[in-house]
């Protein structure tokens, strides 16, 4: 019974030491990602991309919306700092804020969430206008279950920010991973028993899982959340004011996908599901990289800025770009000439069929153009807010969704008007397949990120970067160091193309494991092949990730991300 307790126990453990907060953070980054790969292939070869997936990925928009409005009560960058303010003078003062804020959330969610139940028929037009009467009445029906994730999901990230507070990284850390495990048992236990409506409550009881798994230590610290009547508004404006650029930010960012889904659904059926499908599987290495340097960046960018080191600041936001192009580029060049393989291994099985996989290894490709650009908008933006220039990347957030919206409507016009899709199928070899304009919106969302991150860096230059304090060499060294990567990777993508054709007379591609010998082997020549250049050419991001490999990188200080999307 000892052993039994202390197991249990461990789960509410404050971990002192950041080395092993960063160990367990980064295994259970890995660990949700890999089960994110496994419920998107039970998913894709349950279901193909047909009809029944584009109904699935479509009825999260609405809840995804309502989670992000939510945001602005349960951010963790802006309800921790006042958190432990209240806390460093008086527990009580600390409970009384957290009270206040989360009454006022669940008026807020609980309004947000009947207001949309009722105005479903009509949103559900808007969201999809290609789809018939009886697929949108399957949508609302989803629609409706998924409602109560916004709500589990945003009391499990106002929770979180007390156990974060406290350190309770164990329960933080298991959080995504029940997420993604309740997504999983909604594919294998609930739809062979209750149909497509089991694939939502999957999703429900990972949100629940999410948010409950947290709530015996928030008990062992004394930190039960319980309605009030005593707001504390001058502290909720605080927090409101803190949190509002973000959270206008993230809503827009789910205009974009709403726009897009409802285009996708006029298209050919399954074309909402190929554009989440390689979403998904690009947004691996931006959560991997630019997700990481950026938040870990945060922190040390403020500090600088507050005590006006500016050369330093800009410093440390030209390393991180170059960390991020480092390890961007050829991540994404390897996801451009392994795509088909990527695919293949990761959804290739069941319903998903070869068309499928073709289109959705298009889309990754195209998406992959702009991995660069997503990490740089995720560093820019917490570098402007360092610098206490919270407008600044709303304002450009804003153009780039305004320009994704027009484009995705302009472009397929634009296309089938000159002919350009001859064009864009011989480029990705899809000439035999009729119907692509689903990567029409793929690329006008990739173009907008790249807009996006081009404006922030001119503007970055402009309000941070006067010409005494970015003197010519340092501008020559970082030009340097990005012509090698360049360098690098292009000859990665040469020899990863050339081990393809090699290894295709060797191992059966047809077969799993064949598969993966034939790309493994591709991509590990591609790599050598890019250490090889960087190595001889002595450039300086290999140098310090070798170092900090020596000096045992995991022993560096540990912030834990803010919520940027539904785990």
């Amino acid at each position: 019974m000892r052993r039994i307790f202390n197991f249990f126990n461990l789960f509410h453990k404050e971990l002192s030491g950041v080395h092993q907060a960063a160990l367990l953070l980064a295994f259970s980054g890995i660990a949700s990602k890999i089960l994110a790969l496994l419920r998107d292939r039970l998913l894709a070869s349950s279901f193909g991309a047909g009809r029944t997936l584009d109904i699935y990925y479509a009825a999260f928009r609405l809840p995804d919306f309502l989670y992000n409005l939510s945001l602005f009560a349960v951010a963790s960058t802006a309800l921790i700092p006042i958190f432990l303010e209240k806390f460093s003078k008086e527990e009580k003062k600390a409970k009384e804020f957290f009270n206040s804020v989360f009454t006022l959330f669940l008026l807020v969610i609980a309004g947000l969430v009947v207001v949309s139940f009722f105005f479903l028929p009509f949103l559900t037009d808007l969201l999809g206008p290609g789809f018939s009467l009886e697929e949108k009445a399957k949508l609302s029906g989803l629609t409706k279950i998924l409602l109560l994730s916004p709500l589990f999901l945003g009391l499990s990230s106002l929770v979180s920010s007390v156990i974060q507070s406290f350190r309770r990284f164990f329960i933080y850390a298991l959080s995504p991973i029940l997420y993604n495990l309740g997504i999983i048992s909604g594919v294998v236990i609930f739809y062979p028993w209750l149909g497509e409506r089991g694939l939502a409550w999957g999703v429900v009881l990972g949100a629940l899982l999410h948010f409950l798994v947290q709530l015996p230590s928030l008990w062992k610290l004394g930190f039960l959340p319980r309605p009030t009547f005593k707001i504390l508004f001058s502290e909720i404006k605080k927090l409101f004011s803190f949190s509002l650029p973000r959270t206008i930010g993230l809503t827009i960012n789910q205009l974009v996908f709403w726009v897009i889904t409802a285009l996708a659904s006029i298209l050919a059926s399954g074309s909402i599901a190929i554009f989440n499908l390689s979403y998904n599987l690009q947004s691996i290495p931006v959560a991997l990289v630019g997700l990481s340097y950026s938040v870990a960046a945060f922190p040390g960018l403020s500090r600088l800025f507050l005590k006006n080191q500016r050369k330093e600041f800009l410093s440390y936001v030209y390393i991180a770009t170059r960390h991020i192009v480092f390890w961007s580029l050829p991540i994404s060049v390897l996801f451009i000439v392994l795509r088909a393989h990527i695919v293949r291994l990761v959804l290739g099985a069941g319903a998903f069929s070869w068309v499928d996989t073709r289109l959705t290894a298009a889309g990754l490709a195209i998406f992959s153009v702009s991995v660069i650009s997503q990490g740089f908008i995720l560093l820019f933006v917490r570098a402007f807010y360092a610098g206490g220039k919270t407008l600044r990347p709303l304002l450009i957030n804003l153009i780039s969704g305004v320009f994704i919206i027009l484009a995705s409507f302009l472009l397929p016009f634009l296309v089938k008007e000159f002919g350009w899709g001859n064009f864009l199928g011989r480029v990705l070899r899809l000439s035999d397949i009729s119907e692509i304009t689903i990567l029409i919106l793929v690329l006008a969302f990739s173009s907008g990120s790249i807009l996006n991150a081009f404006l922030l860096w001119i503007y970055f230059k402009k309000d941070f970067a006067s010409p005494a304090e970015v003197p010519p060499k340092a501008g020559r060294r970082r030009d340097g160091a990005f012509f090698q990567m360049f360098l690098a990777s292009l000859t990665m993508g040469i020899l990863a193309y050339l081990g393809l054709r090699m290894f295709n007379n060797i191992f059966d591609n047809r077969t799993f494991l064949g598969l993966l010998a034939q790309g493994g082997l591709a991509g590990l020549m591609g790599m050598a092949g890019w250490f090889f250049v960087l190595k001889i050419m002595k450039n300086s991001e290999l140098e310090e990730i070798l170092s900090a490999l020596k000096r045992k990188f995991w022993k560096t200080p540990v912030v834990a991300s803010e919520p940027e999307q539904l785990p």
